[in-house]
């Protein structure tokens, strides 16, 4: 049996649903127990455009997550994580990160179901982060013994903190970014 597809949006109807993602991840990241109504509100649409858009409360929350997951592999994408030079690929990644993660904080914070869209971009994100880790490992950046999956994690933490934690969290995202590639690589100690 062939698949079906979904034929493409009209663009007001990309647009409207364009609208009522952000809406909804404003609406969330400050009430996370938010109504459809609220949402619509936020969104300048009426509720029934929620409703023929999606058909319930978790069909939102799962296009919501989708949608994030999908600007979040463009700005890896967008880094050039094959083809720059690692250290600026790793640099312009964190900076393009940063931005989206600010962005669609409550969105990115959300548990995927393991067969979502969302779910497999994550993976192939982290996936093509350890590549990119390696071609930095392979350019002497990174011990040639460390372990690529650790300092994936040692990464997403310095992320996470630049992100959540401090004063520094209004910093440009490539200030911030200088100031994670710099740690990841050089850690606190001192630069010889």
């Amino acid at each position: 049996m062939a698949e079906k597809t979904t034929p493409p949006l009209r663009a007001d109807a990309e647009r409207s649903v364009r609208a009522i993602l952000e809406a909804a991840e404003r609406v969330l990241a400050v009430d996370p127990g938010a109504s459809m109504e609220q949402i619509a509100a936020a969104a300048g649409v009426a509720r029934t455009t929620i409703h023929r858009r999606f058909a319930n409360r978790q069909a939102l929350i799962e296009a919501l997550a989708t949608s994030a997951a999908r600007q979040l592999a463009q700005a890896v994408d967008d880094g050039r994580p094959d083809t720059a030079p690692p250290l600026v690929a790793m640099h312009r990644i964190t900076a393009n990160v940063l931005q989206v993660k600010g962005a669609w904080t409550f969105a990115l914070s959300l548990g995927e179901d393991p067969d979502s869209e969302a779910a497999a971009l994550q993976l192939d994100i982290a996936r093509r982060c350890v590549t990119v880790l390696a071609r930095a490992q392979a350019d002497g950046l990174i011990d040639e013994k460390a372990d690529l999956d650790w300092v994936r994690r040692v990464y997403y933490a310095l992320i996470g903190e630049s992100l959540h934690g401090g004063d520094d969290t209004d910093a440009d995202p490539d200030t911030l970014a200088a100031r994670i590639i710099d740690t990841l690589l050089h850690g606190a100690g001192p630069h010889t």
